[in-house]
């Protein structure tokens, strides 16, 4: 074999790495209870939920990729479409979600919308996502009907 063939092979070993190790990074979670329900206590308030995954996507700034799951819309709460304010909510998500374990819970009377995805406040281990956004000006508080949450409650 010649320099240039090794370094070729050398190349493609090391992009075949690099891939395999990302997937592991977004894919692996030692989180024994992946899809179970369960409870979070989250300043001093016991929350319940149905459904845990790592977040694989931030969509926009109330749409993420759970693993597991698929697109969870996060509930009550309405996320600019223009700029600069679609970017600031996208990145406040991503900051606070992307790679990290998630935490649903899902609208009992109205779990999916019309376009299939789940319906659910989402938490991380130190926060409630759905009203970080309300507080942080980021989103305005969005209600639709049935919904087991009553008009603000995040």
């Amino acid at each position: 074999m010649n320099k240039k063939t090794i370094s070729i092979i050398l190349l493609i070993l090391f992009l075949i790495t690099t891939m395999l190790t990302l997937v592991n990074v977004f894919l692996d979670d030692s989180n024994t209870q992946e899809n179970q329900t369960g409870t979070l206590t989250l300043d001093n308030k016991t929350i319940r939920y149905e459904k845990v995954g790592k977040c694989l996507e931030v969509i926009d700034g109330n749409t993420i990729q759970v693993y597991g799951v698929g697109r969870v819309q996060l509930i009550q709460v309405d996320t600019p479409d223009t700029e600069p304010e679609f970017s600031q909510a996208k990145n406040f998500v991503s900051d606070r979600c992307l790679g990290k374990t998630v935490y649903l819970d899902i609208d009992d009377k109205n779990p999916t919308d019309k376009y299939g995805r789940t319906l659910a406040i989402i938490y991380t281990k130190d926060s409630d996502i759905n009203k970080e956004l309300i507080d942080n000006n980021l989103a305005k508080i969005s209600y639709f009907t049935p919904s087991e949450f009553k008009k603000g409650e995040i």
